[in-house]
């Protein structure tokens, strides 16, 4: 490894012998606050300025990450330097992140869920569409009939017509089926200490018993909906032409279903407590989860390992549940 006389390197003092400071690594663990990689990167290069500025040959990672969180203050605001601090208490906590991405068809789930996941350096990302096929291979038709059609479609395949909304009735009945599976990867984060992102239509409040891992992992439960007809409209033509199998049409035909899907979902999450996100923009409605996952993780380290359920509900003064708009506060 070649040293630039002009820009000497700087060794972090407390990690391997030979590291190097790497802007790339920098950049890395900034994008956890919620920043784009293009705005980590500059705070990067910024630190590695005032490190050299330091004329020191190396620094230990506490001064390095009390210099980032500086020039994080400076070009980024403080609400990037904050999740920058809680970020490192969620690293100190001995327990897995778990986070569970709620939604109707289209909404951007998956989107969100895969740049989370690379924002917050989180390996194992788990679809419940995945989790129903699997299910669909073991349970056949006759058997288990709402496995084997879409979220929004399970309605048109049930056995008996029921007096209700046959649309959602089929939806809560896939949906229980596909919890059993959801549960069980969630006990299996829970046991190896494993962090884990769980997103699908299936991801629905009430169908989900997070208690008996309470004090396992730090939970962190959030549904994701599209307001305007028009916007959520929009999506599945972006979708089909980015995936060949899912032609806009056939969403498109069942619109008004995948609708229903969504207001009956949102009604779970405000009657459970758990954040509601309009994605009105994907940059932030990534931050809104972003500083969601952050929050939950002050309140779980501030009253220590103890006891209740990292994923309390959230009400306003007037003791009902709150919902997130992600037009709060975008990303810079």
């Amino acid at each position: 490894m070649t040293n630039d006389p002009k820009n000497p390197q700087i060794l972090i003092s407390d990690r391997d012998s030979g590291l190097p400071y790497s802007k790339g690594l920098m950049a890395s663990q900034v994008m956890v606050t919620g920043l784009s990689p293009v705005r980590a990167y500059q705070v990067a290069e910024a630190v590695e300025e005032r490190l050299h500025e330091l004329d020191v040959p190396s620094v230990s990672s506490v001064q390095l990450n009390e210099i980032a969180l500086g020039v994080l203050r400076e070009l980024a605001g403080e609400r990037y330097a904050r999740n920058f601090t809680r970020w490192r208490e969620i690293e100190a906590l001995k327990v897995p992140l778990v986070v569970l991405i709620g939604g109707t068809t289209g909404v951007g789930k998956s989107t969100l869920a895969t740049q989370l996941a690379t924002r917050l350096g989180i390996v194992r990302v788990v679809a419940t569409d995945a989790i129903r096929e699997v299910m669909r291979a073991l349970f056949s038709h006759e058997l288990m009939p709402a496995l084997h059609a879409s979220s929004f479609e399970a309605g048109s395949v049930l056995r008996e017509p029921p007096s209700k909304d046959a649309v959602v009735v089929g939806f809560r009945e896939q949906t229980a089926a596909v919890a059993v599976g959801v549960q069980a990867l969630v006990e299996r984060a829970a046991m190896e200490g494993t962090h884990l992102i769980i997103e699908g239509a299936h991801v629905v409040p009430g169908f989900l018993d997070l208690e008996p891992w309470a004090e396992s992992i730090l939970a962190v439960p959030v549904v994701v909906t599209i307001e305007e007809d028009d916007v959520h409209r929009s999506h599945f033509a972006v979708r089909a032409a980015e995936h060949a199998g899912r032609p806009a049409q056939r969403y498109l035909d069942r619109f008004d279903d995948i609708r229903r899907v969504q207001r009956y979902i949102k009604s779970q999450a405000l009657s459970h407590g758990v954040p509601v996100i309009a994605n009105y923009s994907f940059d932030r409605a990534l931050a809104a989860i972003i500083d969601l996952v952050m929050e939950r993780a002050t309140e779980r380290t501030s009253r220590g390992e103890r006891g209740g359920p990292s994923g309390q509900r959230e009400r306003s003064d007037s003791g009902t549940p709150t919902a997130v708009h992600a037009t709060q506060g975008g990303r810079p």
